[in-house]
């Protein structure tokens, strides 16, 4: 019902709001004042076709008009996500490839190598977990209010709100002003691997420098 409610709110009763909206809006509503006006031999019956629409609804929640989807604000991270997924922990990259390796055959220097890769996938995911959460810092607060009334709805599948809930948490982590100790090691460990990614793009960008500087200016700045 307190899901119902919301979204009856969200989709607007005013003649300014459009048609379907507007439509689905009393629709709901309606049924929500016939549940709670109904005598006890009837009620029951009624709860069950309310619970039914306003469910109905929620699961076409990605289907309602522009300006009325409880997390439309999300639908751009969510189309970022489709192919980055960080809470993935296999490699993103060269992934078959990887997963077909021996490592009996692989040398000393091959190893070394791989295992900077892994490092560096790792540390990548840390980057896109902290842009996630600044990107979607001014949709947080209204989409903590749909998780919440959906969970206790007992609606707590979907991507959306699966995302919501990882942002939630790496943005409470991010602001955390008192770490707990399993958060301090989870941050240090982080700071870790984002100095090692640092020292690393250090040494790549000096290397790409020095080969810019070994080739000399372009060719048509020459006059060759």
């Amino acid at each position: 019902m307190d899901l119902g409610l919301a979204l009856v709110e969200e989709l607007g009763l005013d003649p300014g709001v459009d048609t379907l909206s507007r439509w689905m809006a009393h629709y709901i509503a309606e049924l929500i004042e016939d549940v709670e006006t109904a005598n006890p031999d009837t009620q029951s019956a009624r709860f069950a076709r309310c619970a039914e629409a306003i469910l109905g609804l929620w699961e076409r929640r990605h289907q309602l008009p522009d300006g009325k989807r409880p997390f439309e604000d999300w639908e751009p991270i969510v189309r970022t996500l489709e192919s980055l997924d960080p809470s993935d922990e296999a490699p993103r990259y060269f992934r078959p490839q990887r997963m077909d390796v021996d490592e009996d055959e692989e040398s000393d220097e091959t190893r070394t190598w791989l295992q900077l890769v892994d490092g560096l996938d790792v540390s990548a995911r840390i980057l896109i977990r902290y842009c996630l959460a600044r990107a979607a810092e001014s949709a947080l607060d209204k989409s903590r209010k749909w998780v919440s009334l959906a969970e206790s709805a007992g609606l707590d599948q979907g991507v959306d709100l699966s995302l919501v809930r990882i942002v939630t948490a790496e943005s409470a982590l991010l602001k955390t002003d008192n770490p707990s100790d399993i958060e301090r090691r989870r941050l240090e460990d982080r700071i870790g691997r984002l100095e090692g990614f640092r020292e690393m793009a250090a040494t790549l960008a000096s290397d790409l420098e020095k080969q810019l500087d070994e080739a000399g200016p372009p060719k048509e700045l020459t006059g060759d």
